[in-house]
């Protein structure tokens, strides 16, 4: 393989002028730099990104930290950053950063520090974990991804927004025994943005008049942590809401199997909403708001290679919204149910 020692030779100047010329750094003219490109050509030469990276500062490799790759959402927002990514000839360092590992804290407090990046991008991380500080201290530019922190660049949705929106929607409809399935408030099994939405549900049945009657269960949030969920919070006929919230599609998917399994009715008995408008959503008629996890790790890109470009541009804020799509897993509360929830429960 041809070096740039190759290179030089065969266009008649130094190694530094050769160097010059193919990197934009230094002054070559105009001929001299024809000459070097040309020579390279002829060589197929392939400039080494170290190499390159001593004379311009540059490594085109970017960090992106995410608390779980086997989600549905966070594989989606790393692939929409890959491909944006590759499209400008830059590198992924993928961190699997799971909450409350001794592994998220050596990315943290050690990894990231000793790896040479242009830029960080950070997903669903807790500010209030200062991981965030931690990051802008390395001197680089980060952008997040569903932070509310305006500390940094970043996209991000009203997650708080998204359950006020699918609690009133479910309220609309008659209900007032309206749980919400998944995550937990000290983000063990979670992401900033789903402790957003759980308390976005409980201040909103709060505002309902109805915070005595607000039920969070607590799980995973996959399929198997809604199933879980749902069949815990669906067993006792007695005390089973009428509504239940997912905090995303997975979890909402998880307690409608949970539901057919134990033959209540989707959603004569149940009414079923989730957020995000996951890839089988449509395949279980799921109710849910879409967004577009691809695009925000596009978006996230582009304002990340716009701060590398110019480190001096101000923090940029993008809201990306969310589409309520009302499919066939919500309806209006029964007569019967409404009974239920009055206290006169019909006798058998």
């Amino acid at each position: 393989m041809a070096g740039i020692a190759d290179v030089a030779r065969l266009a008649g100047v130094s190694q530094a002028t050769a160097s010059r010329a193919l990197t934009g750094r230094g002054s070559v003219s105009d001929a001299t730099r024809a000459r070097v490109v040309d020579a390279a050509r002829v060589l197929d030469y392939v400039a080494s990104s170290t190499a390159a990276s001593l004379v311009t500062g540059r490594t085109h490799a970017v960090g992106v930290v995410v608390p779980t790759i086997g989600s549905w959402y966070f594989s989606e927002v790393v692939e929409g950053i890959h491909g944006a990514l590759l499209e400008h000839g830059y590198d992924l360092s993928l961190y699997d950063a799971s909450p409350h590992t001794p592994a998220r804290a050596a990315i943290f407090e050690r990894l990231l520090a000793r790896r040479r990046f242009d830029g960080l991008i950070a997903v669903g991380i807790e500010p209030e974990h200062h991981e965030l500080a931690r990051l802008l201290s390395l001197g680089k530019p980060v952008v997040t991804i569903g932070s509310p922190e305006a500390s940094a660049s970043g996209v991000t949705l009203d997650n708080h927004e998204l359950t006020r929106r699918a609690t009133e929607h479910l309220l609309e409809l008659g209900h007032r025994r309206i749980a919400l399935l998944g995550g937990t408030l000290d983000g063990r099994e979670t992401s900033v943005g789903d402790q957003e939405r759980i308390r976005g549900y409980l201040d909103t049945m709060e505002r309902a008049g109805l915070a005595a009657a607000a039920r969070h269960i607590r799980s995973a949030v996959s399929v198997k942590g809604g199933y879980s969920a749902g069949a815990a919070v669906l067993g006792d006929s007695r005390d089973r809401p009428t509504a239940v919230v997912g905090i995303c599609d997975e979890v909402a998917i998880g307690a409608i199997i949970a539901a057919r399994r134990m033959g209540i009715l989707v959603p004569a008995d149940l009414s079923v909403i989730g957020i995000d408008d996951h890839e089988n959503a449509e395949m279980f008629a799921l109710t849910t708001f879409a967004q577009r996890p691809r695009e925000q790790g596009q978006q996230a890109t582009a304002l990340l290679l716009g701060a590398i470009a110019d480190p001096g541009a101000p923090i940029a804020r993008v809201f990306e919204p969310a589409t309520l799509i009302v499919r066939a897993s919500t309806s209006a509360i029964s007569p019967e149910h409404s009974a239920v929830v009055a206290g006169t429960r019909p006798r058998p």
